[in-house]
């Protein structure tokens, strides 16, 4: 995604507006869980043997359902107030619900999501916790005053999950009242939802246009009718869904319950999987009966289908939260990694923390979850996480920042040379793990992700070399070529290991290839991709004699990879006559599987061929027409 807020030029924006022609209708909107002991904002850290209510940092705040809801509709409006166009800051929030009602037919509570702010239930069930009203997200306004030039392409880093949500629109516009709006992008992440009472919209009609939207990712969910819209790839993973409507370039469904048909791919656009080869759901806080908070750990499954919680409570492990090291910003690295040697998992509570020594991880099964948006920044260079190849280590909900110093690779997973000992039983997990190279600051990187661990899972990341941002991001005849000499990143994914699974993986604008897959038997189901914006020229675009580097490339001894749902986008908006060979490389070998892929321009540059040659070029005579192969290698 792109726009320069001095400027409010937009980059795939103003390539959409040329191209978008959505057939959208608005969805028409139809318009007792257990009660827990008070609770009141909290904050800070506990050890082992301690009993009672945690802290949870300076950040997070949870409510109980014996407040007025005029009072927590307040504190939450107020945090929107702050954070809706605070993209860049370094604010970071985490409003948590403990179970119970919320909200009236009288009085609905309506909460509108901002930049790195969580709102979460504390059930064991999405049932639990109940939110009579409604919660959404709606187009930014970047000019005029903020209400022109409006989109969802920069909704970012917002996270919802864990609630039974009952849309109530009472008081909201005639268009406001149509349904519950959910106009996203990515590093979003929507989980464990009960969404009923109105449709659901990926895309906020009611705002004044373009109201472009790109790429989301919803898991373990159950939802009413919904609207996908301008929304141009998404991943929905092991829900129920009422029906679904309307896709742009490539709608992904894995292990959903009435989920499309896609014989007909690409018209329309979709692509459906019976079931998931292999999942693991986000780790999540809860409230057990007594009183006491948790951290359930779902199981691994594989060829799954729909919600984990259907049956019950969604099986797994719960670690007790004196079990957690809770960590703030002002915890020193050595204090926290001290805390993981001795068996402790780790709880990051909102913040940015700066991390000038890797945060390490060597014991089996350790937990490292984030709230709020927690974010790891690299300093001098720094490896901020480095996780050893050892089964069942889950992290989720971190994001991690590359530092003005260049960064060797932001999170290590595996050894890269000797013994990885992760198991297929027991794979590593990574859940809702965002990378940032820039934005804002400048940020540098060889590589963002690097995997060398065998059996590991990918459940929805975004590995982000920025594209716009505070430093760094000169405006002028030469801002893009500077933004290329400063904000360095060449690799996005790297990976080195066997038996790696990606289930929503959004990798944009790095300055080589953006994936690279050395592994054998790997599987990636959605996969996102836009070239570079800013090569300064064709020189600095080649990869040896060949034009450019593909978004995706499997590497040449490979003889076993499955991708399914996947785009690779051109935009050389600092020099137009820019080409890429191939959207993506594979070997060529019977093994190797491409299911629904696809490049498309975005009005600047030149994409010669899909895949090894083979496809047309998606240049400017088809702007914003995707070029489709539906198998390769073909039949």
């Amino acid at each position: 995604m792109s726009y320069q807020p001095r400027t409010g030029r937009l980059g795939r924006a103003a390539a959409l507006g040329l191209v978008l022609t959505v057939a959208m209708a608005a969805t028409p909107a139809a318009a007792s869980p257990a009660t827990s002991k008070p609770a009141a904002s909290i904050s800070g850290r506990h050890g082992p043997g301690w009993s009672g209510q945690p802290e949870l940092g300076p950040h997070t705040t949870v409510f109980h359902p014996q407040m007025p809801v005029h009072e927590i509709q307040a504190e939450l409006d107020a945090a929107y107030a702050e954070q809706v166009d605070n993209e860049m800051g370094r604010q970071r929030q985490a409003f948590l619900f403990l179970p119970g009602s919320y909200g009236t037919a009288d009085e609905p509570l309506q909460i509108k999501v901002g930049y790195y702010t969580e709102i979460s239930g504390l059930g064991a069930s999405p049932t639990d916790v109940v939110i009579n009203g409604k919660i959404e997200a709606y187009n930014r306004c970047l000019t005029d005053g903020g209400t022109g030039n409006c989109i969802a392409l920069v909704n970012f880093w917002r996270t919802l999950s864990n609630l039974s949500l009952r849309i109530d629109a009472s008081g909201q516009d005639d268009c406001r009242s149509s349904a519950n709006f959910w106009a996203v992008s990515q590093a979003v992440s929507l989980r464990r939802m009960d969404i009923s009472g109105g449709g659901l919209s990926l895309m906020d009609y009611c705002t004044a246009g373009p109201q472009y939207a790109s790429g989301g990712f919803i898991a373990d969910s159950r939802l009413p009718a919904t609207t996908n819209g301008s929304q141009q790839q998404w991943l929905t993973r092991n829900s129920e869904i009422e029906s679904w409507s309307n896709g742009v370039w490539n709608q992904v469904f894995t292990g959903v319950v009435g989920a499309p048909d896609d014989a007909a791919f690409p018209d329309p656009p979709y692509t459906t999987l019976a079931t998931t080869p292999l999942s693991r759901e986000k780790p999540y806080l809860f409230v057990d009966a007594r009183g006491g908070y948790q951290v359930r750990v779902p199981a691994v499954q594989r060829g799954s289908l729909g919600v984990s919680w259907g049956d019950g409570l969604t099986p797994g492990r719960s670690i007790p939260i004196r079990d957690f090291f809770v960590a703030t910003p002002a915890d020193p690295i050595h204090m926290i990694n001290r805390q993981l040697a001795q068996g402790r998992h780790l709880l990051l509570t909102p913040g940015v923390y700066d991390v000038a020594h890797s945060i390490r991880v060597s014991r089996p099964d350790t937990v490292i979850l984030g709230i709020g948006h927690a974010t790891l920044t690299a300093v001098r260079g720094a490896v901020p996480l480095d996780v050893a190849g050892v089964p069942g280590v889950v992290v989720a909900g971190v994001t991690i920042d590359a530092g003005e110093t260049e960064s060797p690779v932001l999170l290590r997973v595996g050894r890269t040379y000797g013994r990885n000992a992760s198991s297929p039983r027991n794979p590593i997990t990574l859940s809702d793990v965002y990378f940032r190279v820039g934005g804002p600051h400048i940020g540098r990187t060889d590589t963002a992700l690097e995997i060398n661990s065998d059996h590991v899972l990918i459940d929805h990341t975004w590995v982000w070399r920025a594209d716009h941002g505070v430093e760094g991001f000169t405006e002028g005849v030469n801002g893009d070529t500077d933004r290329w000499r400063t904000n360095t990143g060449r690799y996005g994914v790297v990976v080195n290991g066997d038996h790696v699974t990606a289930t929503g993986l959004f990798v944009e604008h790095f300055q080589r290839y953006n994936t690279v897959w050395n592994g054998e038997h790997g599987t990636t189901v959605l996969y996102q991709n836009e070239l570079p914006y800013d090569p300064p020229t064709q020189a600095d675009w080649m990869n040896g004699d060949v034009a450019g580097w593909a978004g995706y490339k499997v590497g040449d001894r490979v003889r076993q990879h499955t991708l399914y749902g996947a785009g690779v986008y051109v935009f050389n908006q600092n020099n137009p006559s820019i080409r890429t060979e191939n959207g993506f490389e594979v070997p060529r070998r019977p093994g190797v599987r491409l299911h629904h892929v696809m490049t498309v321009n975005l009005s600047a540059g030149v994409i010669d061929h899909v895949v090894n040659g083979v496809g047309e070029a998606a240049d400017m005579t088809r702007v914003g027409q995707p070029v489709y192969l539906v198998e390769y290698p073909l039949p």
